[in-house]
C-alpha cells in the first residue's frame, strides 16, 4: 500500500496534523474534479486526509454563505470519494459529531450507527449530507470517517475551545464530548496504520463541563472570572451531546478520559 499522505486544507486541524505527520499539505481550492485529479497527479498520494471545511468564525456564518459551505462541506468530500474509488486511494474524511439531538436524561452516549438527526443548523445539515454520501462507499471501499467534536488543543488558536472560552464572560453550563487534538492525532495515525474503514467517533472518553477546564486555568490566573449560563439564555441553536468511544476502543486504541488531559493541556497552552 502506498502510505504517502496528502492533507487537503491548511486550517486549524490540517495544520496540526501536518506538524505531527510531516507530510504534504495543500490549500489549493478544489472547484472541480479536474482540480482534484491535478493534485493526485502532482503528489501521488496513497492516503488523502480531507480537512477542507467551512464553519466561519462560528457555525451561524454558514447560514450567510451557503454556497461556500456546501462546496467545502459537501461537494468536495463527494468528489474525494469518487477519486478514492477511481484511483484506489485511502480517503480519511474529518467529519463532525455535531449532527445529533441528545437527551441527557434518557440517552446513552451516541454510537456511530445511530442515524444523525440534527437538521436545525445548515452547518450540521451539510455534515450529515457528506457523511451519508461517503458512508455509501465506506463499508466497501477504503474510506475512513473521523468525527471530532469541540476541539481542545494545548496551544492558542481561534478554533481552540480554550481560546474561545477565555474570551467569553458567560460560559455554557452543560456536559459535552470534546476532542483533545494531540490524542486525536494519535488515534488518526493508529486508524490509518490498521487500515480502518467506516465511521469512528474520535473524542476523549467521558464528558466535560467547560467550568472544569476554566477552573484549572484559574489556578494559574486567579483573577480570571466567568459566569455560567444555560442554552436557553444564550438563545443560540447549538448541539450539546456525548459521543460513545466504544468502537474506537474496540479497535485497540485506548483514548484518554477527558479529565486526564486538562492539566497538561493548560500547562502547555501557557508556554506557547
Amino acid at each position: 500500500m502506498n502510505n504517502k499522505i496528502l492533507i487537503l486544507g491548511k486550517g486549524f486541524i490540517g495544520t496540526r496534523i501536518k506538524e505531527e505527520l510531516n507530510c504534504d499539505i495543500t490549500s489549493q481550492n478544489i472547484n472541480s474534479f479536474k482540480d482534484l485529479v491535478g493534485l493526485i497527479d502532482e503528489y501521488s498520494p496513497g492516503v488523502i486526509i480531507n480537512c477542507v471545511g467551512h464553519t466561519g468564525e462560528n457555525v451561524d456564518q454558514c447560514e450567510a454563505d451557503r454556497d461556500k459551505t456546501l462546496t467545502a462541506n459537501v461537494f468536495v468530500p463527494i468528489m474525494l470519494a469518487e477519486a478514492a474509488f477511481r484511483y484506489k486511494i485511502k480517503l480519511v474524511h474529518i467529519s463532525s459529531g455535531c449532527i445529533y439531538h441528545f437527551d441527557y436524561q434518557n440517552q446513552k452516549p451516541i454510537s456511530e450507527d445511530q442515524p444523525a438527526d440534527f437538521f436545525d443548523l445548515f452547518y450540521s445539515r451539510t455534515k450529515i449530507y457528506s457523511e451519508r454520501a461517503l458512508t455509501a462507499l465506506a463499508d466497501k471501499k477504503n474510506i475512513l470517517i473521523l468525527r471530532i467534536r469541540i476541539p481542545l488543543d494545548n496551544r492558542p488558536h481561534p478554533k481552540n475551545i480554550l481560546t474561545k472560552l477565555l474570551s467569553f464572560e458567560k460560559i455554557l453550563d452543560c456536559q459535552n464530548s470534546l476532542t483533545y487534538i494531540p490524542d486525536f492525532i494519535e488515534a488518526l495515525k493508529y486508524l490509518i496504520n490498521i487500515d480502518a474503514w467506516g465511521i469512528y467517533n474520535v473524542v476523549n472518553r467521558g464528558s466535560l463541563r467547560y467550568s472544569e477546564l476554566l477552573d484549572i486555568y484559574k489556578k494559574y490566573f486567579p483573577d480570571f472570572n466567568y459566569s455560567l449560563t444555560n442554552a436557553a439564555e444564550l438563545g443560540l441553536i447549538r448541539t450539546n451531546l456525548i459521543l460513545s468511544v466504544n468502537k474506537l476502543e474496540k479497535s485497540g486504541f485506548k483514548i484518554r478520559e477527558i479529565h486526564e488531559v486538562l492539566e497538561q493541556c493548560i500547562e502547555k497552552y501557557l508556554t506557547h
